[in-house]
């Protein structure tokens, strides 16, 4: 299973959806399904942008855990 902390780091950081759609380009509802743990895959170019912009790497992002 792969969780994604990308709330996490929005919280710490004080951003809103809107504010990483804003600043990044991508995709409201990508957003979202990655905010709500919904989404079942990313692109790369997705992940570049996000961690870019949150400045983590993806590991900070995304992590598997064992289920």
């Amino acid at each position: 299973m792969i969780k994604c902390h990308l709330s996490r780091i929005m919280g710490e950081k004080r951003l809103k959806i809107a504010d990483v759609v804003r600043e990044t380009g991508i995709n409201r509802g990508t957003i979202t399904r990655l905010y709500h743990e919904e989404a079942e895959r990313i692109e790369l170019g997705v992940l570049d942008l996000l961690c870019s912009y949150l400045d983590c790497s993806v590991a900070d992002l995304l992590e598997y855990q064992q289920a």
